[in-house]
């Protein structure tokens, strides 16, 4: 028979409030609360407690507080990671981020959810699928990403946007859902901002 763990971690439904997981979820919020709680000018002792965190970091991140999990173990940041202000990930499912990437402030990645009928969701059921963030991807402030969804490579995601589907590569998306607005092309490498160039 699965641990609650074992089923949260193969996406079927399991129940949270178990001995195993609520331990491991408690442990997380004490190693956020040391990093919440540390002076500015404290990043390499914020550094070092990331890295116990998360399940896998690469050489250079940066992680703006506050920032919150679920239990951390589930996370994977790769090089040149950026999270501004409020990042928020539910990682009861993996959330694997590649290099290169940046977020603005109030970004919540939620690998959990919960049943739709109320009768589940009142016994306590949960569920979780894994979210994929490709490398060179920038996202917005206030994005949401929900359970399951991959985002491709060298994407934007424009803020305020709740992306509840795939998008796929080289493209900006934005809305409520998220829809892809265009392509991403050579042009776009002469422009900062809207119609104003690099010099």
């Amino acid at each position: 028979m699965k641990t609650e763990k074992e089923k949260m971690l193969s996406g079927k439904p399991y129940k949270a409030f178990g001995e195993e997981l609520l331990s491991e979820r408690q442990h997380a919020k004490e190693l956020i609360f040391d990093f919440n709680a540390l002076r500015p000018k404290q990043i390499e002792e914020r550094n070092e407690i990331i890295k116990k965190l998360l399940g896998k970091t690469k050489g250079q991140f940066f992680i703006e507080p506050p920032f919150r999990c679920d239990y951390g173990y589930n996370i994977e940041v790769g090089e040149n990671f950026y999270a501004n202000y409020n990042l928020i990930i539910l990682d009861c499912a993996k959330v694997t981020i590649g290099d290169n990437v940046l977020m603005g402030p109030n970004v919540a990645i939620y690998a959990a959810g919960h049943p739709l009928h109320h009768e589940m969701r009142n016994q306590e059921y949960e569920y979780a699928f894994p979210i994929n963030i490709g490398s060179n991807v920038w996202i917005g402030g206030n994005v949401v990403i929900n359970p399951g969804v991959s985002i491709g490579e060298n994407s934007v995601i424009g803020s305020g946007s709740v992306v509840t589907k795939d998008i796929p590569g080289n493209v900006i998306a934005i809305g409520n859902p998220c829809k892809i607005l265009r392509e991403i092309s050579q042009e776009d490498k002469a422009y900062y901002y809207k119609n104003l160039k690099f010099e």
